[in-house]
């Protein structure tokens, strides 16, 4: 029996983008996936209709889920939802499905035979964006960065997909700091300096042009971060042993 994933897809104030994301990625895993699956739409305390619309398309969809997070920040939002999860794998992708979601059953395959963690990239040879230079820019800068601090061997941090096994998950995250957008960084980082098992997929990737990050808010919270990790005492989390088809004890398989 195939691995279950919970997809999470954070939100705040989406009203508009999330009916066409969600019923996008509703058909793509329909179609495309032979994993038992839920979508679980993790809001941020949005105060637009983002919750009415939300439960609207968990009537529609079948498998569709809305989960209500009192607290602001992305980083936040996947603490909740991948700790409460009881899938075989936890994942996130941004809700303006920025990335090609051919992405998805990759990731899958790769966590089930051989790495912990399964991250989109930009940066790595195959991979096809389309951004402005000014992004692209600080988003080269900001890992050359991080491989200069850890050594670290991965290419992209803040790409907005990520895969994770779920006993991952829960050695790794209650260890993270961050409750915003240098959550992804940090997840990485701990990861990267324990040795966990890293697989970068390259992506094709297209820029929000509608993106409401603040772009200096952002890097200020970022360069923060990597200072506080750079001369704190990491964590010592041991890795889990990689169990190829751990789906195969059926169990406890909590979608049956």
């Amino acid at each position: 029996m195939k691995s279950s994933v919970d997809i999470i897809i954070p939100v705040f104030n989406e009203e508009e983008t999330l009916p066409r994301s969600i019923m996008l990625l509703v058909d793509y895993a329909n179609k495309n996936l032979f994993n038992p699956w839920r979508i679980i739409i993790a809001d941020n305390g949005s105060t637009d209709q983002t919750k009415t619309i939300s439960e609207a398309l968990g009537q529609r969809f079948s498998g569709v889920e809305y989960l209500s997070i009192p607290r602001k920040g992305r980083g936040i939002a996947l603490k909740t939802a991948w700790l409460d999860s009881n899938a075989d794998i936890v994942m996130y992708m941004d809700v303006d499905l920025s990335t090609d979601l051919t992405a998805l059953p990759i990731a899958l395959e790769s966590l089930e035979a051989r790495c912990h963690i399964a991250v989109g990239s930009r940066l790595m040879p195959g991979a096809r964006t389309t951004r402005s230079f000014k992004r692209s820019l600080l988003s080269i800068g900001y890992n050359m960065l991080i491989k200069l601090f850890f050594f670290s061997s991965f290419s992209d941090a803040q790409c907005g997909f990520k895969a994770l096994t779920r006993e991952t998950a829960e050695l790794i995250v209650p260890h993270i700091q961050n409750n915003n957008w240098f959550f992804d960084t940090e997840l990485l980082i701990l990861a990267d300096q324990n040795k966990f098992v890293i697989e970068e997929i390259p992506v094709t990737w297209i820029e929000d042009s509608d993106s409401r990050v603040n772009i200096i808010k952002t890097v200020m919270e970022d360069i923060k971060g990597l200072m506080r990790l750079r001369f704190a005492s990491l964590p010592k989390i041991t890795p889990p042993l990689i169990q190829i088809d751990v789906q195969e004890h059926v169990g406890d398989h909590p979608y049956k």
